[in-house]
């Protein structure tokens, strides 16, 4: 599909309202609908370029995303899903060409996926990258039609080019698709000598990617024509780039928000601190306050990620760890110990304390 400007299309300026979109659109579709068109190959194309341009102006939260990111945005977002063009032909146009259908064209390439695997910082802040993807394409030497250069494909002599016969079966008569041309209504005589009449090769096509920000596993590109060509010369599937972003060492992403945990010393803990932490952009210093337990969450605003489908970034939540001192020489034991004397004392210790009462209470139970 082109990639032209979707304002240019359907001939608007970029703060025309929903009403005169949708009155360009109908102008647009109505002069180069294939029904009206017959005999012009150019009139389809123009016809379904219109209705992706109406699909995405005509939806605020895609146009929004179109008018950020441009295309890449606009795929991003709506991947394969959103009601498709027949639907909002169907809409705007009512039953006027008989329900909205453009009746049957070439057959249609199939649609391919690739996994892209991010880092953390890739997705959050979007990047542009370059893809190798094998795929079947149409052959250059007969454009996709299998037949040589020159010639064309003739009507299947066993079912006089419908794709389909019909098969007696006892008083009943079944139609079935055709075995001679499998249903495509067309015989190659003089295969193309390239492709040998298959219309199709194997080729790996480089393409590049432009991943926008805030992206997350599941997300998905679309790059509309670059799939896999279609037999007989139809239209190219379209091509499916699913993200996949990587586990990151420090952080893990729920949503918008990212989490890290962070282990401080005993000392920091009991008596406060000050440390640094890292961000998506940079390092930042974390208030540490005095008596600080172990798993207290600290909440700071803004250094998460800014989700591609619009609002303000999240937040990054630290969880803070006490970490128990290892490797300790005899004098810090002796100190360890001494502390832990100077400790015993319910105040210093009020969950522990509260903990062991709940102890003894359980087993006086038992006793009584």
């Amino acid at each position: 599909m082109s990639k032209r400007d979707y304002y240019e299309i359907l001939g608007v300026s970029e703060d025309a309202d929903a009403k005169d979109i949708k009155k360009a659109y109908r102008r647009v579709a109505m002069k180069h609908h294939p029904d009206r068109n017959p005999d012009d190959e150019g009139a389809e194309e123009k016809f379904k370029e219109a209705s992706e341009a109406y699909e995405v102006l005509s939806d605020e939260q895609k146009r929004a995303a179109y008018d950020r990111y441009g295309h890449e945005g606009v795929n991003a977002q709506a991947g394969a899903g959103g009601g498709g063009f027949g639907d909002v032909f169907g809409d705007v146009f009512g039953d006027i060409f008989g329900g909205g259908g453009r009746g049957r064209g070439p057959a249609r390439g199939a649609d391919l996926r690739y996994d892209l695997q991010l880092d953390l910082e890739e997705a959050a802040k979007g990047c542009k990258t370059t893809i190798r993807v094998p795929v079947k394409v149409n052959c250059g030497e007969c454009k996709g039609s299998g037949a040589r250069k020159g010639t064309s494909p003739i009507n299947c002599t066993t079912c006089h080019g419908a794709g389909q016969v019909r098969v007696s079966q006892g008083f009943f008569s079944v139609q079935q698709t055709c075995p001679q041309c499998r249903g495509r209504g067309k015989m190659i005589a003089d295969p193309c000598g390239k492709c040998y009449g298959s219309g199709q090769m194997e080729e790996q096509k480089t393409l590049s990617v432009k991943v926008p920000a805030g992206v997350d596993t599941g997300d998905r590109i679309r790059l509309s024509g670059e799939g896999e060509g279609a037999p007989g010369g139809g239209p190219s599937g379209d091509l499916y780039v699913q993200i996949v972003v990587r586990d990151h060492a420090i952080f893990q992403r729920d949503g918008a928000n990212l989490y890290c945990e962070v282990p401080i010393g005993f000392a920091d803990a009991a008596l406060g601190g000050e440390l640094e932490v890292p961000t998506l952009d940079g390092r930042v210093k974390l208030k540490i306050p005095p008596e600080t337990q172990t798993g207290k969450l600290f909440r700071m605003r803004g250094k998460g990620v800014a989700p591609v489908r619009g609002g303000g970034p999240g937040d990054l939540l630290c969880r803070v760890t006490v970490e128990t001192p290892i490797k300790l020489s005899a004098k810090q034991k002796e100190l360890m110990r001494e502390l832990n004397e100077s400790l015993q004392h319910d105040k210093h210790s009020p969950r522990r304390t509260s903990w062991f009462k709940g102890v003894k209470s359980f087993f006086d139970s038992f006793s009584g």
